[in-house]
Formats: structure tokens, sequence, C-alpha cells
């Protein structure tokens, strides 16, 4: 997952210019605002790590909080991916 990661942080920004945020243990993140910005220089030694960098988490915000459709529609210049 690191190498995914990585590859996304480098081509948004060595190509696109864009700035990346990546949010620690998936959804749990979003709803905690738990993010950090991801730099070339931050994923520079992750390919030898296991698992994932950001973390992960079995946490559905649509079973536990009924508010968390807010959550669900995203600005018209961010981009999420699963």
């Amino acid at each position: 997952m690191n190498a995914v990661i990585r590859a996304i942080v480098r081509k948004g920004t060595r190509h696109y210019g864009d700035e990346l945020f990546g949010f620690h243990d998936g959804w749990r993140g979003v709803v905690d605002d738990n993010h950090e910005m991801l730099s070339i220089a931050r994923m520079q030694y992750t390919l030898n790590q296991g698992g994932t960098v950001l973390g992960t988490s079995r946490y559905n915000p649509f079973k536990y909080d009924p508010d968390a459709r807010v959550c669900s529609r995203p600005s018209s210049d961010t981009v999420s991916m699963p």
C-alpha cells in the first residue's frame, strides 16, 4: 500500500503541482480530522515498510454516527480514493 501512496504523492506533486493529504486510520481519521500533508520527502523511505504509513481502521462512520453523511460530499477541489 505504501508504494501506491508514494506513487500518487510523486505524480500529484511533480506532474500536477498538487498538495496531498492523507487521513490516518481510514474513515476514523476523516471523522477525527487526523491528517497530515504527504510530501515526497515524507514518503521517501516507506517502500521497505510493511502495511501502510497512514494506518487502517474498521471504523464505519455510517454505522455509528447518523450525522456522518456530511463527510460523503467532498468539495469541488477535493479528490479522494478508497
